[in-house]
C-alpha cells in the first residue's frame, strides 16, 4: 500500500471514529427533530385551532409571535452547530494526524 491510498475500512471500525459519530449523531439528530417540530408546529397549530389569533401585543397575535420565534431560532441553531461543528473538525484532524502518524 503506498502512502497515498487510505485504509477507509480500518478508519471506519476503529474506537474513536466510532466515538466521533457516535457524539455527532447526539448531537444532530435531537436538534434536527426540535427544529422540525417547531417549524411544522405553526402551519398545524394555525391550521387547526384558533388560539394562535389572539391578540398577545396590541394588534400583533400569537401566531406573529410565534412565526419570529422561528427566526430566532433558526440564528440560534445555526450558531449552535457553527460551534459544535468547529468540535467536529478539530475531532477529524486529530483523527487524520493520529492516521497518519500510524503509517509512519
Amino acid at each position: 500500500m503506498s502512502d497515498r491510498e487510505i485504509n477507509y475500512k480500518q478508519i471506519a471500525e476503529s474506537p474513536s471514529f466510532q466515538t466521533f459519530l457516535k457524539q455527532k449523531r447526539a448531537f444532530i439528530v435531537p436538534v434536527t427533530i426540535f427544529f422540525f417540530v417547531f417549524y411544522f408546529f405553526l402551519p398545524v397549530l394555525t391550521s387547526y385551532f384558533t388560539f394562535l389569533n389572539k391578540p398577545a401585543i396590541g394588534a400583533v397575535s400569537w401566531a406573529w409571535l410565534f412565526a419570529m420565534s422561528q427566526f430566532v431560532m433558526t440564528w440560534t441553531l445555526s450558531t449552535l452547530y457553527s460551534r459544535k461543528a468547529a468540535q467536529f473538525d478539530r475531532f477529524a484532524s486529530a483523527l487524520q494526524s493520529e492516521l497518519k502518524g500510524e503509517k509512519s
